[in-house]
């Protein structure tokens, strides 16, 4: 599977008693592959997946493979901390037409690297489909390390990227020069993006593409092309729209900025709150010179 360009973590919407919104899901799909997109990623972090039932999640990727129609490849977010559970999930979305699964780092349980090493050997010798390591350590409160990765990718011949989600580029940067051509590395900070496709990245599984598919896909595109100046100037444009969204813990942000275009509803589920008024207005007076800037 090659993995290149900017990939959505989707959020999920939903009405305001919480039930999923399809109708917004499916236009929200259809946007993002009409804005250039190279692939979908639902059940992340993004799309709430500690707050969806087994059942719903299922549904989501079911209904994310259905609406794409092959257009672009459907990575499922199928991680967990039990690795039984992850299995399951691995298997039942490469059942329902999952191009690949995204396994996040085991969370709250604090594994040793040998036991991160065992998780994802079990998860990839389960499943046939491609798999893609998240690795995310402000959420999961254990750093997946590099000498780890590469003990992963020697065992598991189907773990074939990495969402580096650590805020280090050297980290970045390190696997690639380890891991060359081996195993891919996608930004999972949209802030990141740049100097991570400088080192060896090949693009980002981004939060703000939800709500501006073309900019970021963009931005991705002219960095994968080595086109430095065009690239920095689309990405710094960029940049506080990228900062904006996590004023707060996202998604809450994104599906703010979402619900004033009248993409999908705001409403997220508890622990997760709706944003504050300050960060609302932050959000509208970012979005609003971002919008100016592009004008002009």
């Amino acid at each position: 599977m090659q993995l290149e360009g900017t990939y959505t973590a989707l959020v999920t919407p939903f009405q305001s008693d919480e039930s999923i919104d399809w109708k917004a899901f499916d236009a929200l799909v259809d946007a993002q592959i009409e804005g250039g997109i190279s692939g979908l990623v639902p059940c992340g972090t993004t799309g709430e997946s500690p707050a969806l039932t087994e059942d719903e999640q299922l549904a989501v990727i079911k209904r994310t493979v259905e609406r794409a129609r092959g257009r672009v490849p459907v990575i499922a977010g199928t991680g967990s901390n039990s690795t039984r559970h992850a299995i399951h999930l691995s298997k039942q979305a490469e059942a329902a037409g999952a191009n690949a699964v995204m396994v996040v780092v085991p969370y709250y349980n604090k594994p040793t690297q040998d036991g991160l090493f065992r998780h994802y050997v079990a998860v990839a010798r389960a499943v046939k489909c491609p798999v893609i390591v998240y690795n995310i350590p402000a959420r999961s409160s254990i750093d997946l390390g590099a000498d780890t990765m590469v003990r992963i990718t020697e065992a598991a011949p189907n773990v074939v990227a990495i969402k580096e989600a650590t805020g280090n580029v050297l980290r970045a940067q390190e696997l690639v020069r380890r891991l060359g051509e081996r195993l891919t590395v996608l930004s999972g900070d949209d802030a990141l993006t740049l100097p991570m496709i400088a080192v060896g990245a090949r693009g980002v599984i981004s939060v703000t593409s939800n709500l501006l598919p073309k900019a970021v896909s963009e931005a991705t595109r002219a960095a994968l092309a080595g086109d430095l100046a065009k690239a920095r100037q689309k990405h710094l444009a960029l940049l506080p729209v990228h900062e904006a969204m996590f004023i707060e813990a996202n998604p809450s942000p994104i599906k703010a900025a979402m619900a004033e275009r009248g993409m999908v509803g705001a409403t997220v589920r508890g622990p997760l709150a709706p944003i504050t008024d300050a960060t609302a207005k932050k959000l509208a007076s970012v979005l609003e010179e971002f919008a100016r800037r592009s004008e002009t």
